[in-house]
């Protein structure tokens, strides 16, 4: 454990993630609040195990330091507080498939900061993947490929009440650190534009096991009142559904990001215009 200017920092695994001790969010000042900032950016996950359970005043509090907080669109919300979404796996709540939150809006999470309040006796972790490496990990001739290929971002709630598709850059740069990483996930990215539907499907498949491989990721066992935050620009994450108890959080997220990239240097590719071709030759 390594001592920062107001507190202490332990790395939970060899590649993402920090524990931070000796910090109460919900009296965080301007010294400590830009410690956290550049902790955020350097580690990308940080858990604060000794947060003892925020107020839903403070919880909002702290997450609107970074930002807008999202009004959800569908998730269930705490009761008078819009800005809290409550994740209960009674209710459905396991995002048993990794993922970056909300990626399919044009102005995707900064990041989300969830506090854990109830947990199963066993399971219930939750894991997260650094995408700098994941991108890092491709060979120079992947990534000059995909440099400047664009990607589309779908959900469309299962009931009908909610639609969206956005296009995100496949590569993105982080507006902070400078970094490229990978900006595709299996929950929501369909397609990238530029390739024909195979092609496309092929190197999906490819790019997700990068992005999940383990040497690349950090696992959290929770305990109840901890509160955990990621930067949502450069990481993925997996809730594990392993467990048969109930699993309870509270989740605010902060809106306003805007993936920036390469900029395209090919057309959305034309299944139509190709078949014509193909038939004319």
């Amino acid at each position: 454990m390594r001592s920062g200017m107001t507190f202490q920092v332990r790395p939970v695994s060899g590649s993402i993630g920090a524990e931070v001790y000796g910090v109460d969010l919900s009296t965080v000042d301007d010294e400590q609040f830009k410690e956290i900032h550049d902790l955020l950016v350097r580690h990308l996950v940080l858990f604060f195990p000794e947060a003892g359970g925020l107020t839903p005043e403070a919880h909002q509090a702290f997450g609107s330091r970074f930002g807008e907080l999202e009004v959800h669109p569908f998730l269930p919300k705490l009761e008078g507080h819009e800005h809290i979404v409550v994740l209960d796996s009674d209710k459905g709540a396991k995002a048993d498939v990794w993922h970056t939150d909300v990626s399919y809006v044009k102005h995707p999470p900064i990041t989300s900061v969830l506090q854990i309040t109830l947990t199963p006796e066993a399971g219930g972790d939750t894991m997260w993947s650094n995408q700098y490496l994941a991108y890092e990990a491709l060979s120079e001739p992947m990534r000059e490929l995909l440099e400047g290929t664009t990607a589309s971002h779908v959900f469309a709630h299962p009931q009908g009440t909610f639609r969206s598709e956005v296009e995100h850059p496949v590569v993105r740069v982080h507006p902070v650190s400078g970094r490229k990483s990978l900006y595709v996930n299996r929950m929501f990215t369909k397609r990238i534009l530029q390739l024909s539907r195979g092609e496309s499907a092929a190197l999906l498949e490819h790019l997700f096991e990068v992005s999940e491989s383990p040497q690349r990721t950090c696992r959290y066992r929770w305990a109840p009142g901890a509160v955990a935050m990621w930067d949502n620009r450069a990481t993925q994450h997996y809730a594990v559904n392993d467990y048969t108890g109930r699993r309870v959080g509270q989740r605010v997220t902060v809106m306003g990001d805007d993936p920036r990239g390469a900029e395209p240097r090919w057309p959305h590719f034309q299944e139509g215009a190709m078949a014509a071709t193909v038939v004319k030759d």
